[in-house]
């Protein structure tokens, strides 16, 4: 297995506010980011803003303000929301910036323009503005665009286009053999489906007349780089590739490095056909692996804001925490499948599996623990416990490097209501009178259960996780060098427990 790990988000569109699809796409990749990090790998995690294109330049008209004055306002949102997130990316690419993502594009474009896979050519299509890209009458629904419920436009123009097509069989046989694997499986045969039909080649650039804003391409005044050079290579330009490449080399252009792609449904043949393409065109190392995510409904609708339905990423954070957004979101939401969001559920979740369950356990063990002074070090014999906490260990590592999160979540819920059912079956209130011993085992036994607790959900709740380690007395730990072991860690005092998640109340 590789020592490192590059992940990154796909990078959303800044023609508008950051929405609760793109925040749950984020927790998914941080969440993964931060197991690899206590997996003691070394994990690059990459966001940023996608800024150039039609529908950004439109929308910037149509405010009335410049558009590089939309990109700053939108991407700082998306900034600010990676930060009260919880977010732990090492870098934020902005595909406006001159200086770290135009060099990468510009490369990448020479690179597979030596190779001879870039030509001119009189092009008329159909154009999703929403969608950014062509579409074929065979792709829409009753003469629209089944994301965006539009008709596209009809288009003509000379444009550059890359030589997709040469490379379908090449890509199908890396899919087919995981040689890039697709996360969840399922999605694997719908981007083989489309490979069977044979790739088309695909413009690569738009003239300065229809596009007065965008990456230059290289040696041609008139024409500006299309979504797929331009975007796309942020993947790489984030890491310095086209300048000071050390990151880029440590993290991508390394045989002993993981590179994971998070991405919505709607973007699969952008990232596992035309990416793939570009990438072995510029004799570039294609990603290893691509977890493809599903859609966020509201009461089983599409969110819109003419329905009202819309789910404010900032509005639940500041209302309810963010670690319990985040725990929703990993929990609640499939892996490569839609899931629903209401208030309703999310506060029955909330009070059922936080406030109930997890905060209740760790008020519960904590003040029953200083209560009778247990040292946990001095513990005789708690070997159930001990074997119930390797099995859920094994179950907790498995379905998180199958990157499986919904799935290693609800293990470490079966540990807390493992730990809970014991309290209830134990009664250690009633053993401090009929046997003190056994009641300090059982005390000792379930402080230990908290800890592998508290460590297990430092990727999904990293400030609750460390709030309970610092109620056991523990540091803060980014990487593990035993502590998962049991009795791994040398307890200090317990400090007075907090209210981890207050009870909502109706």
């Amino acid at each position: 297995m590789p020592n490192k790990v590059f992940i990154s988000t796909s990078i959303p569109y800044v023609n508008g506010e950051p929405h609760i699809g793109f925040a749950m796409e984020g927790i998914e990749t941080d969440a993964i980011a931060r197991y690899f990090r206590l997996m003691g790998k070394e994990a690059f995690f990459m966001t940023g803003a996608d800024e150039n294109g039609v529908k950004i330049y439109k929308t910037a008209q149509s405010q009335g303000i410049e558009t590089q004055e939309l990109c700053d306002l939108n991407a700082d949102k998306f900034k600010k929301l990676a930060g009260i997130l919880n977010f732990s990316n090492n870098e934020f690419i902005r595909t406006t910036d001159q200086k770290k993502h135009w060099p990468g594009a510009q490369e990448l474009w020479k690179r597979i323009k030596a190779n001879g896979d870039i030509y001119m050519q009189t092009y008329e299509g159909l154009y999703c503005e929403g969608c950014e890209t062509f579409v074929t009458e065979k792709e829409l629904e009753d003469g629209n665009c089944p994301n965006h419920k539009k008709p596209p436009v009809l288009i003509a123009e000379k444009n550059y286009f890359f030589s997709l097509s040469k490379y379908t069989e090449q890509i199908k046989q890396m899919i087919q053999t995981d040689e890039i694997e697709v996360v969840p499986s399922f999605r694997k045969n719908e981007i083989l489906a489309l490979l069977e039909e044979g790739l088309q080649d695909v413009s690569f650039s738009r003239t300065r007349q229809s596009l007065p804003w965008g990456v230059p391409v290289p040696d041609d005044e008139n024409q500006v780089m299309y979504v797929w050079c331009d975007a796309l290579s942020n993947y790489i330009s984030g890491l310095g590739f086209g300048r000071d490449d050390a990151d880029y080399q440590k993290f991508w252009n390394n045989d002993d490095v993981e590179r994971i792609h998070v991405i919505g449904k709607d973007i699969t043949r952008f990232h596992l056909a035309i990416w793939p393409g570009m990438l072995l065109s510029a004799g570039v190392k294609l990603p290893t692996k691509v977890l493809v995510h599903g859609f966020i409904t509201a009461d089983g609708e599409k969110m819109s804001k003419s329905l009202g339905n819309v789910v404010d990423p900032f509005q639940y954070s500041q209302e309810y925490g963010t670690d319990p957004l985040r725990y929703y979101l990993l929990r609640e939401i499939p892996v490569g499948r839609d899931g629903d969001f209401t208030r309703q559920h999310f506060e029955e979740i909330y009070n059922a599996h936080l406030a109930n369950g997890l905060g209740n356990l760790v008020n519960r063990v904590v003040v029953m623990s200083k209560k009778h002074e247990i040292n946990l070090h001095n513990f005789e014999d708690v070997i159930e416990a001990e074997k119930n906490v390797l099995y859920y260990w094994n179950e907790y590592k498995s379905k998180m490097d199958g990157l499986v999160l919904n799935e290693g979540v609800q293990v470490v819920w079966d540990l807390i209501d493992f730990a809970n059912k014991k309290i209830d079956q134990e009664k250690p209130w009633v053993l401090a009178k009929k046997d003190p011993n056994r009641m300090k085992n059982v005390l000792a036994g379930l402080l230990e259960i908290v800890r592998h607790i508290a460590i297990m959900l430092l990727p999904v709740m990293p400030e609750k996780a460390n709030e309970i380690r610092e109620t056991l007395g523990l540091n803060k730990i980014e990487k593990l060098s035993g502590e998962q072991n049991w009795k791994g860690e040398q307890f200090k005092d317990l400090e007075d427990p907090k209210v981890l998640f207050p009870r909502l109340e109706k």
